[in-house]
């Protein structure tokens, strides 16, 4: 790969996960950690990321310097067919928790005349929602958080402390080798526990892209999670570790 498309590939993956490893850039772009440490270092010095012992960090949040809107139109395919294999695990009658994200927001779509309870701190998944007569939708309260049109911080885990639900359906910045899911943002890992505390089911949503995945946040490991739907083509060993924590991995 030609340095300026390293370079490039290199700033994607830190733009989308906020923070990432240089044994995780090589792995996934086939070069050496030298190799890797020496990109990091020009890109330091352009100011483009900032270099940190071991990786990279994005210098601007992640979800300000990429519109919703462009996340939600990156991997389109592989992120419908997760939603709408996502969509058959959900029973007439059942109350769900919607994460954010653009695949719940996909998935939420999947749902829509369906005789179902959806819980959300998801802006997206209202806009899908709001007219929907046969849905019945709750918001979690909280402040806005506008990048990422989800709303945080102390009301939305105070209302989640009131919930009841029979799944979630989560989502992460990435899910690490080990089959630990991380997150980038601060304000969201704290409400995604929240959520796993609150659902009888957890079922992570995360398209293949997301294996072997990168963030700075842990969320929880692989044993807190019931159910993964994912596309073929993820990274096997983090599938194989996460079915050896218990995990019921289903594949579109």
């Amino acid at each position: 790969m030609l340095q300026r498309l390293r370079h490039a590939e290199i700033m994607r993956r830190v733009r989308d996960s906020g923070a990432t490893s240089v044994r995780d850039l090589a792995s996934q772009l086939g070069v050496s950690p030298s190799t890797i440490r020496r990109d990091l270092e020009v890109l330091d010095r352009d100011g483009t990321l900032r270099r940190v012992r071991g990786g990279a960090l994005a210098t601007v949040d992640a979800d300000a310097d990429r519109p919703f809107s462009e996340v939600a139109a990156t991997d389109e395919q592989d992120k419908e067919a997760v939603a709408a294999r996502a969509a058959e695990l959900v029973g007439d009658g059942d109350v769900v928790l919607l994460d954010i994200g653009t695949t719940t927001m996909r998935l939420a779509r999947k749902l829509r005349g369906r005789r179902v309870t959806v819980v959300t701190s998801s802006l997206a998944v209202l806009d899908v929602l709001r007219s929907d007569p046969a849905v019945e939708l709750l918001l979690l309260g909280g402040m806005v958080r506008r990048p990422y049109h989800s709303l945080v911080g102390v009301l939305t885990e105070a209302a989640l402390a009131q919930v009841v639900a029979d799944r979630v359906f989560l989502g992460a910045s990435g899910v690490r080798p080990d089959g630990q899911l991380v997150d980038t943002t601060l304000a969201e890992v704290p409400l995604k526990r929240a959520m796993i505390a609150a659902a009888g089911q957890v079922v992570l949503l995360a398209d293949r892209h997301k294996f072997p995945g990168t963030g700075a946040l842990r969320v929880c490991g692989p044993e807190d999670v019931d159910v993964l739907v994912t596309n073929e083509g993820a990274d096997e060993a983090t599938l194989r570790a996460c079915a050896a924590a218990g995990v019921e991995v289903l594949l579109t």
